[in-house]
């Protein structure tokens, strides 16, 4: 699903349900009209509005309504107050693996109990030429918006899923109490020492020498 604007968001609220004229949708919405009129030509490009009928008014497209629609029904059971849009970038040296770890991840952030997934969508998957430095490979990424339940969740997915970006989309301010904070520092400092543990098992001396070089550097 495209990403609105904060104002695009708005207006799709308002046409979830009728066409509006860009006089209905500027009094409802008390947006200048140079404004509406810019959010509603970008949403006709990325194709979630259309245009109908004398005087023009503005419809949100089908599948658009229903997606809207099903994230509100999401929402209205969802308590957690952290809402975040993330990337997951994935690859591997065959096009099967890699869309087969993609489902994998997918399936096991559904059945999360501490995350609400609100969409998820997979990229299609390209393929990077072989270099002279490195082999050849495939890559794809999972674009997820989620809510999480609290600290400790949001810790939890940070190191399971490693996301290369993740964008908070509300609320401005976040509040945690010490509690909180206290269980998820506690997940957090258990995971980072069985990472290293696992690399100073699985590096030589001057493997690991080289490795705190560059971490510290």
């Amino acid at each position: 699903m495209p990403k609105f604007t904060e104002e695009q968001k708005r207006i799709a609220m308002l046409l979830l349900h009728e066409p509006k004229t860009i006089e209905e949708l500027n009094k409802q919405l008390n947006l200048p009209y140079n404004k509406l009129s810019e959010e509603l030509k970008e949403m006709l490009k990325k194709e979630v509005i259309t245009k109908e009928g004398f005087p023009t008014k503005y419809k949100l497209k089908e599948n658009i309504a229903d997606e809207v629609l099903r994230r509100k029904k999401v929402s209205e059971t969802d308590d957690s107050a952290l809402r975040l849009r993330a990337y997951i970038e994935m690859q591997a040296i065959e096009e099967t693996l890699l869309k087969k770890n993609m489902d994998k991840i997918a399936a096991a952030m559904q059945k999360e109990t501490v995350f609400t997934v609100y969409s998820l969508e997979k990229a299609k998957v390209s393929q990077q030429e072989e270099s002279a430095q490195q082999q050849g490979y495939y890559s794809a990424y999972i674009e997820v918006n989620l809510s999480v339940k609290d600290f400790a969740s949001l810790i939890k997915f940070m190191f399971f899923y490693s996301p290369s970006s993740i964008e908070v989309i509300k609320p401005e301010k976040v509040y945690f109490s010490a509690h909180d904070l206290q269980d998820g520092l506690i997940d957090m400092t258990d995971m980072i020492n069985k990472y290293s543990n696992y690399i100073a098992k699985a590096m030589n001396k001057e493997e690991l020498e080289k490795f705190h070089d560059k971490l510290y550097r």
